[in-house]
């Protein structure tokens, strides 16, 4: 049984709730990572790549960035981190959601 993708999603929304502009910045930032394939594809400068995709999601734009890319390339994988953290943009990383989900849940507490 193979293992289920993992994805850093970076959402068009700010830390502050509100959305990011330009309203095309996903597939902006998905273009600039389109060059970085699996080996052995054949690369069409007119697509995405499979590792940063450009999605929607609860309506907002949004680019999901598969985890395998971080081994194939670091310093892309740091760019779009990068990119998120220096534009405070929300992002929710699947493998962490997973992690928890396999985890015993702590006693609730009061903050």
């Amino acid at each position: 049984m193979s293992d289920p993708v993992q994805h850093l999603i970076i959402h068009g929304k700010t830390l502050e709730g509100q959305r990011f502009r330009p309203s095309d910045w996903a597939e902006r930032l998905a273009g600039v990572l389109s060059q970085f394939r699996p080996a052995g594809s054949i690369a069409n400068p007119l697509s995405y790549s499979p590792y940063a995709m450009p999605r929607t999601l609860n309506g907002l734009p949004c680019v999901m960035i598969d985890h395998r890319l971080r081994q194939l390339e670091p310093l892309a994988w740091k760019f779009a981190c990068d990119f998120a953290h220096s534009n405070r943009l929300q992002t929710t990383d699947t493998a962490a959601r997973n992690e928890d989900a396999d985890a015993v849940p702590p006693a609730s507490s009061a903050a």
